[in-house]
C-alpha cells in the first residue's frame, strides 16, 4: 500500500487496508468478468454484479452519504474519502454502481418525508440488494447541459425536459424518457428522478422524487454495450403516466430544488473525483509493476530514463489529485452532512471532479504507453483501465461542461466566501 502524507491514524490505516483487500480480492476479479460478458448476461440474477453489490452493502458502503444521526456509519470525511478511492481502484463501474445506489435514498434521508424515511431505513438495512437505486438525470435531449441550468445565462434556451411531472390531487404523474446512460438503471429497484414541472418553462423548474421502478407505467430499456465502465449496467427508463404519492417527492418545486441539485452535484463531483484518483492509481501501479519486471534492451524498463520520467509524471499526477480531491471532499461533507448548511462551494467541488478525471485519463494513457503493444491486449488490466478512464471524460458530466459550470461560479463569486443562493432563487422565479 502507498504511504500517505496525511500520516493516517492506526484506525484509518486499518480501514484503508481492509477496503483495499476487498477491492483487490472481490471487486477486481468480478469487474474483469463483467467487462467481458454480454450486456444481457451482466444483469441476470446470477451475475457477479449482484454478488459484489451484496457484499458492499454488508460492509455498509452504500451508506457513506448518510449522516450518523440518520443511521449512517460513524466515519470522518477523510475515512469516506479513503473508502471511495479504494473502491475506484478496484472497479470504476462497481464503485459507480454503489454510488448511484445511494442517491435516491441518501437524498431522501436529508430532505424527505416520514414515509420516505421508512423506505430509507429499509434500504439501509438491506444486504440482499432488494433495494438498489439509480440516478435519473440524463435525457435524450439533455445530457451534461442539465448541469448548467443554475449559472449559464442562456439556460432558458436549452429547451424543455424530456421527463415531466404534474400534480393530480395527492399524487404526482410522471411521463417521459431518461436516456440510455443511466447507470444501474437496468438492475435498479428505485430511481432518484429529476423531472421538469409539466407547466414549467425549463428544466430548472422541477422536482426530485423517488420512483419505485416496479410502479405501473415504468419500462426499462435493454442494457447498452459500452466502451468502458461495462461493469456497471446502463440503460433507458420510460415513464408512462406513472403515479407516485406526494410523500415520494423529496424536493418539491421551489428555490430549494436548484440549491439541492447544485449541492447534490457537489457531493457526486467529490465522489467521482475520488473514484478517478483510485483508477489513476491503479493504472500507475500497473505500469510500475510491469516496468520493474519487463526486460527491454537487456535491462528492466525502469532502468531506461524515459520510463523513469514517465513513472514520475504519473506519480506526481496521482498524488496531487489525491490531496486536492480529499481536501474538497472533506470540506463539502462538513458543509452538507455536519453543518447541514447546503452551501458547499460548487467551483471547488467541480474542480475535484474535472481535475481528477483528466488526471485519470492522462495517467492511464501514459501507463498504456509503457506497456507498448501488450497494453492493447484485452488480457492486460491496463487495457480495461484505459477504456474506463476514457469513459470518465463523459460520465457524470463532460469535463468541458463541468469546467464551464465552475467557470461561471469563479467569474461571479470568486471574492465571496458564501454560496450564491440568491441566483438559485432568481432562476426559479424566471422558470
Amino acid at each position: 500500500m502507498y504511504p500517505d502524507l496525511d500520516e493516517l491514524s492506526e484506525e484509518d490505516e486499518l480501514l484503508k487496508s481492509e477496503v483495499h483487500r476487498f477491492a483487490e480480492e472481490v471487486m477486481r476479479p468480478a469487474s474483469v468478468k463483467l467487462d467481458r460478458m454480454p450486456p444481457d448476461d451482466r444483469v441476470k440474477p446470477s451475475s457477479p454484479y449482484f454478488k459484489v453489490l451484496k457484499e458492499m452493502k454488508k460492509l455498509g458502503y452504500h451508506k457513506l452519504h448518510v449522516s450518523p444521526e440518520l443511521g449512517g456509519p460513524n466515519l470522518s470525511p477523510l475515512q469516506r474519502y479513503i473508502i471511495m478511492e479504494e473502491l475506484g481502484w478496484g472497479s470504476l463501474g462497481l464503485a459507480t454502481a454503489i454510488g448511484v445506489d445511494s442517491i435516491p435514498f441518501s437524498s431522501a434521508a436529508l430532505t424527505g418525508s416520514e414515509k420516505l424515511m421508512e423506505l430509507v431505513l429499509a434500504w439501509m438495512n438491506d444486504t440482499e440488494c432488494r433495494y438498489h437505486g439509480c440516478w435519473g438525470v440524463t435525457e435524450p435531449e439533455h445530457g451534461s447541459d442539465y448541469l448548467m441550468i443554475i449559472r449559464d445565462e442562456d439556460y432558458l434556451k436549452f429547451g424543455r425536459g424530456n421527463v415531466t411531472a404534474r400534480r393530480e390531487g395527492g399524487e404526482w404523474v410522471i411521463n417521459g424518457q431518461k436516456s440510455a446512460w443511466v447507470s444501474a438503471a437496468p438492475v435498479a429497484t428505485h430511481c432518484g428522478l429529476h423531472a421538469q414541472l409539466a407547466d414549467g418553462r425549463s428544466i430548472a423548474d422541477g422536482i426530485f422524487c423517488i420512483v419505485p421502478l416496479s410502479a405501473e407505467g415504468v419500462e426499462k430499456g435493454k442494457p447498452v454495450d459500452m466502451l468502458g465502465m461495462r461493469d456497471c449496467p446502463q440503460g433507458e427508463l420510460f415513464f408512462n403516466e406513472v403515479r407516485i404519492p406526494e410523500d415520494y417527492v423529496a424536493v418539491p418545486p421551489g428555490p430549494f430544488y436548484g440549491i439541492f441539485a447544485d449541492q447534490l452535484l457537489c457531493l457526486t463531483s467529490c465522489a467521482v473525483g475520488a473514484f478517478s484518483v483510485g483508477l489513476a492509481r491503479a493504472a500507475f501501479e500497473e505500469a510500475l509493476r510491469y516496468a520493474r519486471q519487463r526486460v527491454q534492451g537487456g535491462v528492466p524498463l525502469v532502468k531506461h530514463k524515459n520510463i523513469k520520467l514517465a513513472l514520475y509524471r504519473m506519480f506526481e499526477k496521482v498524488e496531487s489529485a489525491r490531496y486536492y480531491v480529499r481536501k474538497a471532499m472533506m470540506y463539502t461533507h462538513r458543509r452538507i452532512f455536519e453543518k447541514r448548511s447546503f452551501d458547499a462551494s460548487p467551483r471547488h467541488a467541480r474542480m475535484a471532479q474535472v481535475y481528477a478525471k483528466r488526471i485519470a485519463y492522462e495517467v492511464a494513457d501514459e501507463a498504456l504507453q509503457v506497456f507498448g503493444a501488450y497494453g492493447l491486449s484485452k488480457e492486460m488490466m491496463i487495457e480495461k483501465l484505459f477504456r474506463d478512464a476514457r469513459s470518465l471524460q463523459i460520465e457524470d458530466g463532460t469535463i468541458e461542461v463541468l469546467s464551464l459550470e465552475a467557470a461561471e461560479d469563479v467569474i461571479n463569486n470568486y471574492e465571496k466566501t458564501y454560496y450564491d443562493a440568491d441566483l438559485i432563487a432568481k432562476r426559479y422565479q424566471e422558470a
